[in-house]
């Protein structure tokens, strides 16, 4: 849903400037077995994701040598200077009939025309005094983690709409489990990353060490940690899962919920997403510089190009791992990959 002011807590003491931010949609590019950032080269990857932006979205995409900008020739993105890839993992119904899946189709949120894929946002909540460092060439990140066992709803979290929404995001009224009531007007998910960067490496091992967060783990403050003291823009994600047309009483309650992510994750506490950066020359630091005088604002920043909705639903990407990951609401007899579910 789209939060256009902040009102709530420690968010309403920050400054004025930090109320403007990028906010814009990404339709989808391509869903199939790919991770260049955890898994570069391998086809297929464990689990299927589904992603968004630049076309040049490939198995193997080598820091410093492979760039997005000058490879990609379409973005599935508002802003056509953005060839940056973004993904996350895909959500199934198991159908507890029959056990058999079905890809939950994505749909567009408030505002915004797009063809399934996710919500973008460039927030620029870590700065102090508007100073804020765009990222660089070769930059990527990852928020999440797969394999945890642990509720982070304050970075990593799901809102039940149409059945008692919050406000900002991961809020106390979301959750970091998928829900175990059933939701009329679906569910988001919502993935926050860090804010903060040691203004030294584009990467680490464990795609995390090189950022950190200003305040635990969720939207960020003001207050870098001295390890990491370089402001960056905290980019999140939003997914609209369009969980509404699965309606069953039976399914849901008493801890239980039919969905699981592609992972075989049937709590929730692992969704998690990827950052790949390919902004077009300095344009992302021409938005952030921008932010604060109010000509750069959600989808409609003057000092960026803007593409029509449909030339960004245009751009597609043929699967490299070509298998059925539930085209089109097919029904498929597993998980891609044989991936088992697990639901503690």
């Amino acid at each position: 849903m789209f939060w256009n002011t902040i009102a709530t807590g420690a968010l309403l003491a920050q400054s004025a400037s930090a109320q403007n931010m990028l906010r814009f949609g990404c339709s989808q590019l391509t869903i199939e077995r790919a991770d260049p950032l955890v898994n570069p080269g391998m086809g297929p990857s464990p689990h299927t994701h589904q992603i968004i932006g630049g076309n040049s979205f490939n198995l193997s995409m080598e820091p410093g040598v492979f760039d997005p900008v000058t490879r990609s020739t379409c973005t599935t993105c508002t802003y056509s200077e953005d060839f940056s890839n973004y993904w996350t993992a895909a959500l199934y119904f198991k159908s507890p009939e029959n056990g058999t899946y079905q890809r939950v189709p994505q749909y567009a949120n408030v505002g915004i025309q797009q063809d399934g894929g996710m919500t973008v946002y460039y927030m620029p909540y870590s700065a102090k005094n508007n100073k804020m460092t765009a990222f660089k060439p070769g930059f990527r990140m990852i928020a999440g983690d797969p394999t945890t066992k642990k509720n982070n709803r304050i970075s990593i979290c799901h809102r039940c709409l149409g059945n008692g929404e919050g406000f900002a995001p991961c809020d106390n009224k979301d959750f970091g489990e998928l829900p175990t009531k059933y939701c009329p007007k679906g569910i988001r998910a919502t993935v926050i990353f860090p804010s903060c960067w040691d203004g030294k490496n584009l990467d680490s091992p464990d795609h995390k060490s090189h950022v950190a967060y200003s305040n635990s783990g969720g939207l960020g403050s003001p207050n870098c940690p001295s390890s990491h003291p370089v402001a960056i823009p905290q980019v999140m994600y939003e997914i609209m899962w369009d969980t509404g047309r699965y309606k069953n009483d039976a399914w849901y309650g008493n801890g239980k919920q039919p969905f699981v992510y592609s992972f075989g994750d049937g709590v929730g506490y692992g969704q998690h997403g990827d950052y790949l950066f390919g902004w077009k020359d300095d344009s992302l630091q021409k938005a952030m510089d921008a932010l604060p005088s109010g000509k750069c604002a959600n989808a409609n920043c003057s000092v960026l190009k803007i593409q029509s909705a449909k030339d960004a639903m245009a751009c597609k990407k043929k699967q490299q791992v070509v298998e059925d990951v539930g085209k089109d609401g097919a029904w498929i007899k597993e998980l891609p990959g044989g991936v088992q579910v697990t639901t503690k």
